[in-house]
């Protein structure tokens, strides 16, 4: 799928099913985000750090098991990985609404399956970037992380209101059966691509350790990688802080209804989609990697207005935060996925991947406990804002690294990592580190 395509990327079988299978399996993913923190505060009456308990449970699987799965993703084909991860989310996500139906659901079983889910995530996460250059090439990378970021804009506006309105008008357990065949929906649709995969070659012998040490060593010793993964590291600490406490918020201190919650997020996350749309025009304008720290410098004063939220007019402070993070978000994670592709020989992908999940991703379990702790000793708002100080303060890493020289993103040769010694029982050659230049 590496040649010239006329009508881009959704004219191409294969691409369009993985585009199709991501859109429900984010969608799902979005209704999950509205709904469970719902049902926990308002059904469950979960307090502030409940809540933020909640949040950390999602994510903790990354803290704990990113390095791991993207050693064992590096030895395996990734689509089977996908189809797997779905088919036990749908499982363990359609246990809440039985549990409800029965009278037996608590904040344990929210516990579980939050955490149980976040492994299947942090499979699938690492695995999903990791398929992407199999299937349509390097070449191609900005339009399919930019038609993959389209998905995430409009299950963020979608599964925003219909989340809301979901658990107002039918309760949070039926939202999360929703979510829960939305993740049948995409395994469906990704065992009908057609492209076959082969198996990535193994090491001689087979040292976990060590091939996770590989993956690390490689993005402390890339300038750009390491700009990026402090920069997202602190970034996601700091906005799941924000968002572990974000709907306790906006229901207790704010007093709004699910159904107004829902709303608002749709109105401001219709930035999201105008990103989607603009980002490879932007990166053409001001050249990728202006275009991600620009985007990075904007996202903090974006969470720099949510403590401003209040009732009646108040409300337009959110509605703008919203929209201005949201579109920043979208530029950036464009920006950096595809500079993560770019700059990653194949074989390390996987593992590369998964450093940079455990480096960024692995931080929002500690952030919305950090955030439960702060909302309850220092008051939600004022938690808010030291969040959104420290967002800002984040893009340093960024605007003090080698990418506030380049208008654009490097391929590999352009930037090499100094010279390692490869791992036992691993060959090298121009596509691998070891003494070797990388190359694409």
């Amino acid at each position: 799928m590496t040649e010239k395509r006329r009508g881009g990327l959704l004219r191409e079988h294969d691409f369009r099913h993985l585009w199709t299978a991501d859109l429900a399996s984010q969608l799902g993913t979005r209704l999950s985000m509205m709904a469970l923190p719902l049902l926990a505060v308002i059904t469950l009456d979960a307090s502030t750090f409940q809540a933020a308990a909640l949040s950390a449970a999602e994510t903790a699987a990354s803290l704990l098991l990113g390095l791991f799965a993207g050693a064992l993703v590096d030895r395996m084909r990734c689509r089977p990985v996908l189809i797997v991860a779905d088919l036990a989310r749908f499982a363990l996500l359609g246990s809440i609404p039985v549990a409800a139906l029965f009278g037996v659901l608590g904040l344990p079983q929210l516990y579980v399956v939050a955490f149980a889910a976040g492994v299947g995530t942090v499979f699938f996460d690492t695995a999903h970037t990791t398929y992407l250059p199999r299937l349509i090439g390097r070449e191609h990378l900005v339009e399919g992380n930019s038609r993959l970021a389209s998905n995430t804009s409009v299950a963020a506006v979608a599964g925003s209101v219909g989340g809301g309105y979901l658990v107002q008008l039918f309760t949070a357990p039926v939202a999360i059966a929703v979510d829960a065949v939305s993740y049948l929906w995409s395994a469906l649709w990704l065992a009908t691509i057609r492209t076959g995969e082969p198996r990535p070659a193994r090491p001689a012998r087979p040292r976990l350790l060590g091939e996770i040490g590989e993956g690390i060593r490689f993005v402390r010793r890339q300038p750009i990688l390491a700009a990026i993964a402090g920069n997202t590291a602190t970034v996601l600490f700091f906005q799941a802080a924000n968002q572990a406490i974000m709907m306790v918020f906006l229901v207790r201190e704010v007093h709004l209804t699910p159904g107004v919650i829902g709303l608002l997020g749709t109105v401001g996350l219709l930035g999201a989609l105008a990103s989607s749309a603009l980002t490879g025009r932007i990166a053409r304008r001001l050249g990728s990697a202006r275009a991600l720290w620009v985007s990075t410098v904007l996202n903090g004063v974006g969470f720099l207005l949510y403590p401003l939220t209040g009732p009646g007019l108040g409300l337009a402070w959110y509605v703008l935060a919203g929209g201005l993070t949201a579109f920043t978000i979208i530029t950036r994670h464009v920006m950096a996925v595809t500079a993560r592709q770019q700059l990653c020989p194949d074989r390390l992908l996987g593992r590369v991947n998964a450093t940079m999940e455990l480096m960024t991703y692995g931080m929002m379990p500690l952030g919305a406990l950090a955030g439960g702790v702060l909302g309850t000793l220092l008051g939600l708002r004022t938690t808010l804002l030291v969040a959104g100080l420290a967002i800002l303060a984040a893009s340093l890493f960024l605007v003090l690294s080698p990418v506030r020289r380049l208008r654009d993103l490097p391929a590999a040769e352009r930037f090499d990592v100094p010279a390692a010694a490869p791992s036992a029982g691993v060959g090298t050659g121009p596509n691998e580190v070891g003494g070797e230049r990388v190359t694409e």
